[in-house]
């Protein structure tokens, strides 16, 4: 009879692939967890916090949340990560010292915002990713000048649209076309000129339809179409002889057919 998988197997054995985080085979005859295991509340090869394996220590501390504080000071980087993440908030305060940037992060994802902005200056960019993740107002504005894009990407993507122009000229395409689609309405004349075509796509996709007239003569066909795209129609000749049948052909047709 076939049994589901740890049904049947004994209690010293070790899953074949079950190895600690030195790289050892994991055996249930060695953890201090033993007794809870008739319980259902561990699962060699599944939900073991001796395993090296992520997975399977989240799935320990998902089952066992209640003894993830006793773990916040593992050897194990991974372990202390994932106990950060269910532990009790009044025992991991502080991780947000903790050598391991991984640690800290999870730490930040937890912690009330003003627990965080400590680390807005961080020596590893996913901890300051995580940190623009929970501040507010003043807090993340000052995280603009990150050094980082992604970080700035962030920010840009979570700011109020009225700071952004702060941002416009940034030296990262990626980070002015998230302004381009989030800035206050009346700045994206600023990013016309944009030397990214992506970048004044996305302006071409915002921009008020009467200023559309400043895009008709644009380098980028993507540009030139969307901007034919939302002409008013008293504008779309400006696009007639276009060098490229597609923007023409919709020319044609929203002269001929209206809106």
């Amino acid at each position: 009879m076939a049994f589901p998988a740890g049904i049947g197997e004994s209690a010293g054995e070790s899953a074949p692939d079950a190895l600690d985080w030195q790289g050892l085979p994991v055996r249930c005859q060695d953890c201090p967890h033993e007794d809870i295991q008739a319980q259902g509340r561990c699962d060699l090869g599944k939900a073991c916090v001796a395993d090296r394996r992520g997975k399977r220590i989240d799935g320990f501390f998902a089952r066992n949340p209640d003894l993830a504080g006793r773990y916040l000071a593992h050897p194990y980087f991974e372990v202390r990560t994932l106990a950060a993440k269910h532990a009790s908030l009044f025992r991991i305060g502080p991780l947000l010292a903790d050598p391991e940037p991984e640690v800290r992060a999870m730490a930040v994802m937890r912690l009330p915002p003003g627990r965080v902005r400590v680390l807005r200056t961080d020596p590893d960019r996913r901890v300051r990713m995580a940190v623009a993740q929970r501040l507010e107002g003043g807090d993340l504005l000052s995280m603009m000048a990150d050094e980082d894009y992604y970080v700035r990407l962030i920010v840009v993507r979570r700011a109020p649209p009225a700071a952004l122009v702060r941002l416009v000229y940034d030296g990262e395409p990626e980070v002015r076309r998230e302004v381009a689609r989030r800035v206050a309405p009346q700045y994206l004349s600023n990013m016309v000129g944009d030397p990214n075509p992506l970048v004044r796509l996305a302006v071409a996709e915002r921009l008020p339809p009467e200023r559309l007239a400043v895009l008709v003569r644009d380098a980028d066909m993507r540009v030139r179409f969307a901007a034919a795209e939302r002409l008013p129609p008293p504008l779309l000749p400006l696009l007639a002889d276009d060098p490229i049948e597609a923007v023409r052909d919709l020319v044609r047709h929203r002269m001929s057919h209206g809106d």
